[in-house]
């Protein structure tokens, strides 16, 4: 049973029909998925979904598709870590990592809104899917297409770092390093996506593909016992997930799984790359375009597509946006390491340094639940830590040189 009733524009509302569109043709506003909140209603309780498998389509109900889903059947579920150290690091009473640095099978969050895509697309007759991407996306695309016997291409900026493309090769699709920033590679993707009829998860299935990120938010609260946090701080790249975590939480308020929401959404983006944190300090409405410059690559997206309804989220919560330096980043993943024993990447090096600066400025009190969103894994971001961590220990292979190089405790 379907529980979608079609698409509609974000801005008029105009209805559209469930097809692979992205756009509305009257007022060029994006589209999304439009549910009947009414009939899953009588479908999905608390208990229907705590009796589901542990993985993203425990919420099936909520996700775009018609009929079974047949891809990221492993995908989702990831840790909710109570992490006491950093707590006591930073000073605070109840903090959370939300980890999807372990997430199946590529180590990001983007399995989640890949496994919906790849679902999507099949139900709509593609057998060729493509996607443009600062990494993580290739990734993902790269790794569930290959296993769901699709063809794949992929457009990444060509100064992409290694561990992404590595991670993306493997795979064997066909991949394209565009020398350019993302937002150049987007805008050849949506050309391509014009004449090629292939699945372009992130252009013409962005609807639907979207949608997977509610998912991270669904789970925050389950996994606190069906109750919503004070405050969720998330990276902001495209500006896609931070609205779609707020869509989760109200959707899960209008359907009596959790009864109130007081919770307040902050945006954290790196300084070399903060359009939609800038409008939000400057209170306006207007996301201006900005040339990408920082470590965080996955988040240098200089021209966001939900950059708007990202800032609207924030005011929409009463939370707020803020930015941290790439020196700060890697203190970040440094202190997160070191602290819960998780190694993150650049993009949780944001998030968990612009969480400090939050607390550290008062605008997040120290006595409430923090949930920090750790969206990607640090084996593929190594280039960043060079010559910024420690280096080790060499000796010969006997105790004398044991004993004269390391500085051990007592036997």
């Amino acid at each position: 049973m379907s529980y979608v009733k079609g698409l509609k524009c974000r801005e008029c509302g105009r209805p559209y029909p469930k097809e692979p569109i992205y756009v509305c043709e009257y007022c060029f506003g994006p589209l999304e998925v439009d549910y009947d909140y009414e009939k899953i209603k009588t479908k999905l309780t608390r208990e229907e979904i705590e009796s589901r498998p542990e993985n993203l389509w425990r919420y099936k109900e909520l996700l775009p598709i018609d009929k079974e889903p047949t891809d990221g059947l492993n995908s989702g579920y990831t840790p909710l870590v109570r992490a006491a150290k950093l707590a006591k690091a930073l000073g605070v009473k109840e903090l959370y990592i939300k980890d999807d640095s372990v997430s199946h099978p590529t180590l990001s969050f983007k399995d989640r809104v890949v496994a919906v895509a790849l679902s999507k697309a099949k139900e709509f007759g593609f057998d060729t899917v493509a996607c443009a991407s600062t990494g993580n996306l290739a990734n993902s695309v790269a790794a569930q297409s290959a296993l769901a016997g699709l063809k794949r291409y992929i457009f990444i900026p060509a100064d992409l770092e290694s561990g992404k493309v590595i991670g993306t090769l493997i795979y064997n699709p066909t991949l394209i390093a565009v020398e350019g920033n993302y937002d150049q590679v987007n805008r050849l993707c949506s050309e391509v996506a014009l004449k090629y009829k292939w699945a372009f998860v992130n252009i013409n299935i962005r609807p639907f593909y979207a949608e997977g990120s509610k998912t991270y938010g669904y789970e925050i609260i389950e996994q606190l016992g069906w109750k919503a946090p004070k405050h969720i701080i998330s990276p902001c790249a495209g500006g896609s997930l931070i609205t779609k975590i707020w869509k989760g939480i109200k959707e899960f308020q209008k359907l009596g799984l959790i009864d109130k929401v007081d919770t307040k959404m902050y945006a954290a983006q790196a300084t070399g790359c903060s359009p939609i944190t800038t409008a939000i300090k400057e209170g306006t409405d207007i996301i201006k375009p900005v040339k990408p410059k920082t470590i965080a690559k996955s988040l240098a997206i200089g021209n966001p597509a939900d950059g708007v309804y990202a800032a609207g989220t924030v005011k929409e919560s009463g939370g707020w946006g803020e930015d941290v330096s790439d020196d700060e980043i890697v203190e970040a993943i440094k202190l997160l390491a070191q602290t819960e024993g998780i190694f993150t990447e650049t993009a949780g090096g944001v998030t968990l340094g612009v969480t400090k600066k939050l607390i550290e400025s008062g605008r997040i009190p120290k006595n409430e639940s923090i949930v920090v969103s750790i969206t990607g894994n640090g084996l593929k971001t190594q280039e960043a830590l060079a010559g910024k961590i420690g280096s080790p220990i060499k000796i010969k292979p006997n105790m004398a040189s044991f004993e004269e190089h390391v500085k051990a405790p007592s036997a």
